[in-house]
């Protein structure tokens, strides 16, 4: 039986091998290493256009949002933070397109920190562009673990049962939840670190990075979604 074909999104932008200094697609090997581990065949996807999204969408059987720079408040209709790195338009641009035209057709999705906020705004929802100011500490940038509620009746829970445990760092978070986008994971704080889609077969979003972890049990849901 072969290997559902699962998409990873990707970087593109200047790096150095060699004596070269080129624009390239770049995928940290963590999301393709955790998928081809749960039984998947990752395919690295560059954000080059939408040209080709109806043909991505005809060959793959899931898709990783995966994490990156933040995304421009302009796609939710607000004004850039000067404390926030530059957007990358271009990446935005192809992933808010990917993520909505997969949501319709009902490809299964992970959407892994940069990536939740991409599917959240996808669904018409806004985020806090700098969360320190809207909690009043700044707990979500230190790298210590902090433990989750998680909803035992959503997929996350399936996985991780009513408690989670992460240890990553962030400055912004969900705002706004977006059309038929249901939070599934909270922080000590409520601010919202899961979050799936209703109705849809699998999509699911969160906060931090479980390809970097042991417990690969999202990328094997999302696996077995896809077959």
């Amino acid at each position: 039986m072969p290997r559902p074909l699962i998409g990873v999104t990707a970087y593109l932008e200047a790096a150095r091998w060699g004596t070269w200094v080129r624009e390239a697609v770049l995928s940290p090997p963590a999301y393709a290493q955790a998928v081809e581990k749960t039984g998947g065949a990752p395919v690295i996807l560059p954000p080059l256009g939408t040209g080709g999204i109806d043909d991505y969408l005809r060959g793959l059987d899931g898709i990783v949002l995966a994490g990156g720079v933040e995304v421009d408040p302009a796609t939710y209709g607000e004004a850039r933070d000067d404390r926030v790195p530059e957007p990358q338009p271009h990446r935005d641009f192809f992933e808010l397109a990917l993520c909505r035209a997969a949501v319709e057709a009902g490809l299964p999705i992970l959407a892994i920190d940069r990536g939740m906020h991409v599917l959240n705004v996808a669904q018409g929802g806004s985020l806090i562009r700098w969360l320190p100011d809207t909690v009043g500490h700044d707990r979500h940038a230190a790298a210590a673990p902090h433990a989750l509620t998680v909803s035992v009746s959503s997929r996350l829970g399936k996985v991780y049962g009513d408690r989670a445990e992460i240890a990553f760092r962030h400055h912004q978070a969900i705002n706004r939840l977006g059309a038929d986008v249901l939070a599934v994971a909270w922080a000590d704080d409520r601010i919202v670190e899961g979050i799936e889609l209703r109705g849809h077969r699998f999509a699911v979003g969160v906060q931090w990075h479980p390809e970097r972890g042991g417990d690969l049990g999202l990328f094997a849901a999302l696996v077995e979604a896809a077959a």
